[in-house]
């Protein structure tokens, strides 16, 4: 039996490992204008470049489920804590954008791996704790990401060089990954005992389908945050580029906020009414960022899109996660299809731009809110 400390204690150390993940991920991101500048490469070649890390995650995330069910998750994040760290000191030194796309696949692949894995540990945690710990370990991911942005901005103002800075997160995160596993990371191979059974299952089941679609409808939501927001409120919206930089801080200040207090939300009024309601939450805040004049209309519009988005990918990993006999493999299978909304989302937001203009185009993104609303029943527990 496993106590409440024991589970704590696990609690806890999932939520370090998702932390730094988003730490070496934002470490990498932080300096990719020095990264262009080093290359000398153009905004299309950086895009197709950065394209391959995405690809590289979606080839490498459906193997981990089956992996994760044989070996347990703790032994794929060994191999992909020091195989990212590794690749990130390459990074560093890559010759051409040829040679940094091939690396940026293989960093995909660990990355995607890594997300998974560390998935597959928070559900197996919670399920023995009996809580909806997994908006807190997403909101530790967004602490991480912080913490590398501010380090990778004072190793830009300070001129370190790019190997140097990637070689002292590379240690932090490696070593602090393995220290945690070393202790706090459970055995969740008896979460797959009866994959064997069920392998003649088809893999992608209608419920992990939908799962997989209300996913991508909130990663769509996010990554065209990430990408288009301040470009809409400098651009189409007139404000200064201080501004534009403000209104993304508050979305994503607004989505930690909600993660961290989404187990609450979760335990008092349910995973699918907390996520049918989010998603509404996301739906009205793009069209108050749409609509609404001024900058506190923004502001408001964000804080409800940041916020709403927020419990979507926790609860869906979740979920996800409690497929009956095939908890690595569901996990696995809504990451994969959920992660193509932060390929999908983001261009084809550029595309309906360049025609009808910005503005316009984000439209778009608030009949995803609805269909999270109207998908939320799939995210219910099990009876």
């Amino acid at each position: 039996m496993v106590t409440a400390t024991r589970t704590r204690n696990l609690a806890l150390a999932t939520a370090s490992v998702f932390l730094l993940n988003g730490l070496i991920i934002s470490t990498w991101l932080s300096r990719l204008p020095a990264t262009k500048a080093r290359l000398d490469a153009d905004p299309r070649t950086i895009g197709l470049v950065l394209l391959m890390t995405g690809l590289g995650s979606l080839v490498a995330m459906p193997w981990v489920g089956p992996l994760a069910g044989r070996w347990g998750s703790r032994r794929i994040e060994v191999a992909t804590s020091i195989s990212t760290g590794l690749l990130l000191l390459l990074l560093a030194v890559a010759p051409n954008p040829v040679a940094l796309g091939a690396l940026l696949f293989v960093f995909g692949a660990g990355l995607g791996s890594w997300d998974v894995a560390m998935n597959i540990q928070g559900s197996h945690v919670d399920r023995a704790a009996g809580r909806d710990f997994m908006p807190r370990y997403h909101a530790c991911w967004s602490v991480g990401a912080f913490v590398g942005a501010a380090l990778g901005a004072g190793a830009a103002a300070l001129g370190l060089p790019l190997i140097v800075h990637f070689g002292l997160a590379a240690v932090i995160s490696v070593g602090g990954t393995l220290a945690i596993l070393s202790r706090w990371w459970d055995d969740d191979r008896a979460d797959s005992a009866e994959q064997n059974s069920v392998r003649s299952h088809r893999l992608f089941s209608r419920v992990l389908v939908l799962i997989g679609v209300m996913t991508l409808c909130g990663t769509m939501l996010e990554g065209a945050a990430a990408d288009w927001v301040a470009l809409y409120v400098s651009g189409d919206r007139g404000q200064a580029d201080s501004v534009a930089a403000f209104a993304y801080a508050v979305w994503a200040v607004a989505m930690a906020a909600s993660r961290f207090s989404g187990t609450a939300l979760i335990a008092r009024f349910g995973r699918a009414r907390s996520v049918r309601v989010a998603g509404l939450l996301a739906a009205a805040g793009v069209a108050s960022v749409l609509a609404l004049p001024g900058v506190a209309g923004i502001v408001l519009g964000l804080v409800l899109w940041g916020g709403g988005v927020a419990l979507v990918f926790p609860a869906a990993m979740s979920a996800g996660g409690e497929q009956p006999g095939r908890a690595a493999d569901g996990i696995a299978t809504v990451s994969t299809i959920g992660y193509g909304g932060f390929l999908v989302g983001p261009p084809l937001v550029g595309l309906l731009a360049n025609g009808i203009g910005l503005g316009t185009a984000l439209w778009v993104l608030v009949p995803l809110g609805v269909a999270i609303a109207v998908l939320a029943p799939v995210v219910s527990p099990p009876r």
